[in-house]
């Protein structure tokens, strides 16, 4: 790449990017896209034009896993190494495929073509083990399909090619459209849905109907997924999961009509158990609406909570929340409303840049623990609903910008999201005259960047500021100094989509759900080793029990369950023995557990505690923001540790089991988030109750009640 090259996209990108609050990253994420990387050329050219110096604006380039220094291979391929893809045998498949492509993580192929590198979560937990190449996301992955993946590289495009919404015409008389829907959600592409779309234009084609393919965010029974749609006076019926092989056979059976002589077939979709069962609040839309349709969300109840906020004032918004029970869904549970009030309450700091005094609300979208996809599903599937909850939040703080810090991971999300927004700018529903009103709030997407750590609300803060998302000591709390230093409602995607049904049906409506102080409903995502993986919305009570053997229908092998981690990567592993607690906060904070964002990760009776416990302890070593000893030092030496426990003889296990317990109490007691605070969790547990794992007789560790980040 030569100079003038640099220089001039450099330029380019800096003209249009320089003065906006927090571009340092906005700018690498232009530069990386247009140059491939991020040469060292343009770092002095950067530095200069944000007032900063080389060493910040390397700093930052390093931190992040996403930016490259140097040219990749033609294709990037990434392999999922989290746990809900370990739990389906990612482990093996990584291997299969270093050999194959002989090389390591973070190398090149000899002739240039591919890079290959780790990544800890695609949001395609339920259908892994998952591997990326490019920006499409590959699902139920093994070394064969790999391989085919590899070949039809050399000799095509990288991903699938996306099908739109196509009609098949009949040069005969004009006959009835048929409306047929395939889902176009990752984890729906993943398994092969725009294959599948392509198939049913082509075949529809050679039967001369004419039809409507619809492309709509995915239901979330990714067990079934392709799962193919068709409209009928009683409903639509459901066939799945369909392949590309099937289709011709489908049109034999007319399935076009709605008939269901095809053993592919389910009946009508709202009658499938594992749907109707549920208790859809969030989720209400998913699948029936195009997420890209300002029209189809406002003809499905949508904006009507707008409506109503418009006519209140803040603090009446902020005491219907408080009204609702609304906690936050992103892990911590924190009681919403008084959130809000905190902001609403807040006074505008004066600082060195009038831009920034005002109020925000930031979406945490940062989704990056294993076994969840809530988050992602929502957003490729209903994304006004998050716009709107933002929107209302806003209202209720006075607030006048918003951000959806969104994880770089979900490249379809980032593209249904920006469609939605600007349909949103159109309708008025955004910008200086919300919906006709004096009220304003603007609102952008802005990409993170491979980095865990900022999934935690302080260091997501740094990172939108345009540095390295470093975690800081509270207090202050973001609520009152946040954002550019300003007062900031930082809540979840689940959280602020939550807001309309709760604004248009009334708080007693929403917490007439749940149980205790759980109250509505929490989207929990069966991933790992089950056998029917996707997303169930329930109101809190059920127990776990009930929703991996009823919905789940239990392991996807067929062997006994071992254990299920349930909260991400910072989750507890439990036995099969404690199945029957209820999903809802105090059951699981009265047991030392964490429910967090609903994540549920199951494994059967293959797997090896000792070697989950160990990757808890790498995984935090990995994503560390580094700011602390206790957790950059600490999970570092807890790997080694681990390792000599399960290599050394009686004596030096026990030896080193205590220097393990050691660790595990400093790194909770002394880190600075939960970050390093909770990794001792799953490594506890698994001594605790799988204590053979590690060459032990007796259970070892113990589970005490997370009191909150030290």
């Amino acid at each position: 790449m030569d100079s003038a090259t640099i220089d001039s996209t450099t330029k380019d990108v800096l003209d249009a990017l320089k003065s906006v609050p927090g571009a340092l990253l906005p700018i690498l994420h232009q530069l990386q896209e247009k140059l491939g990387c991020i040469p060292a050329e343009a770092v002095p050219n950067i530095a200069l034009a944000l007032n900063l110096s080389r060493a910040e604006v390397h700093g930052v380039i390093s931190f992040y896993d996403h930016f490259k220094g140097a040219p990749a291979g033609k294709h990037a391929v990434k392999i999922c190494r989290a746990e809900a893809c370990q739990a389906q045998g990612s482990v093996a498949l990584e291997r299969q495929i270093k050999e194959q492509l002989k090389i390591g993580f973070g190398e090149t192929s000899a002739d240039n073509s591919i890079t290959l590198e780790p990544v800890y979560c695609l949001g395609n937990c339920a259908c892994g083990p998952s591997i990326q190449i490019d920006e499409q996301v590959y699902g139920k992955m093994d070394g064969a399909g790999f391989q085919n993946l590899i070949q039809k590289l050399n000799t095509s495009v990288s991903k699938q090619t996306p099908v739109q919404t196509p009609t098949a015409q009949s040069n005969l008389t004009p006959k009835k459209t048929i409306k047929i829907y395939v889902a176009d959600d990752t984890s729906a592409c993943a398994l092969g849905a725009d294959a599948v779309a392509e198939a049913i234009t082509q075949e529809a084609t050679e039967h001369n109907l004419n039809i409507e393919l619809l492309r709509y965010g995915s239901r979330g029974l990714f067990w079934l997924e392709p799962l193919v749609e068709v409209e009928t006076p009683q409903g639509r019926v459901a066939f799945g999961p369909v392949q590309v092989g099937d289709v011709a056979q489908l049109f034999q059976d007319g399935f076009y009509t709605g008939a269901q002589n095809s053993p592919l077939s389910l009946g009508l979709t709202q009658e499938i158990a594992y749907l109707k069962n549920q208790q859809r609040i969030n989720f209400s839309r998913a699948g029936l609406v195009s997420p890209e349709s300002l029209n189809d969300y406002k003809n499905t109840g949508g904006f009507v909570a707008l409506a109503k906020v418009l006519t209140m004032s803040a603090q009446s918004i902020v005491d219907e929340v408080k009204i609702s029970g609304l906690r936050g869904r992103g892990g911590a549970a924190f009681p919403t409303g008084i959130k809000w009030q905190t902001v609403l309450d807040a006074k505008i700091c004066n600082s060195s840049n009038a831009l920034t005094e005002k109020k925000y609300v930031v979406c945490n979208a940062d989704e990056g623990d294993s076994g969840t996809f809530a988050d992602r599903l929502l957003m490729e599937a209903d994304p006004f609903a998050l716009i709107e909850g933002m929107i209302i939040a806003g209202l209720a703080t006075q607030a006048t910008q918003g951000y959806i810090y969104l994880r770089s991971e979900y490249p379809k999300a980032h593209q249904k999201l920006n469609t939605a927004i600007a349909a949103a700018y159109q309708g008025g529903y955004l910008g200086s005259s919300i919906a006709g009103s004096e009220q304003c709030f603007e609102l952008e997407v802005r990409l993170g960047a491979g980095s865990y750590i900022c999934g935690e609300e302080t260091a997501l803060l740094d990172s939108l500021e345009g540095k390295r998302g470093m975690v800081r000591v509270k207090p202050p709390l973001p609520a009152i100094n946040g954002l550019f230093g300003q007062p900031t409602v930082i809540n979840n995607v689940l959280t602020l989509a939550s807001v309309p049904a709760i604004l248009a049906r009334g708080a007693p409506a929403y917490n007439s759900l749940g149980c205790g102080r759980s109250l509505g409903t929490l989207p929990m995502q069966l991933a790992g080793n089950i056998k029917r993986g996707g997303l169930v919305e329930l109101a809190f009570g059920t127990s776990l029990r009930e929703l991996i053997e009823e919905y789940g229908g239990g392991t996807a092998s067929g062997r006994p369950i071992k254990a299920v981690q349930v909260g991400g990567p910072l989750g507890a592993y439990l036995p099969e023995s404690q199945l029957d607690i209820k999903l809802d906060y105090e059951s699981f904070s009265g047991l030392g557990l964490m429910l967090g964002h609903g994540g549920v990760v199951v494994f059967d009776d293959s797997v090896n505690m000792s070697e989950q416990a160990r990757f808890a302890m790498e995984f935090c070593a990995i994503e560390s923001c580094g700011k602390c000893t206790p957790c950059r030092i600490g999970s570092t030496r807890g790997v080694e540790v681990i390792d000599k426990i399960c290599s050394g003889d009686a004596q030096q296990r026990d030896n080193n089991l205590i220097l393990l317990q050691d660790l595990c109490d400093t790194m909770e007691h002394g880190s600075l988030c939960a970050m390093g605070g909770l990794t001792p969790a799953p490594v506890r547990s698994a001594l605790q109750h799988f204590p053979e794992d590690f060459g032990f007789t007796q259970p070892h560790g113990h589970a005490q009640p997370y009191e909150g980040t030290k």
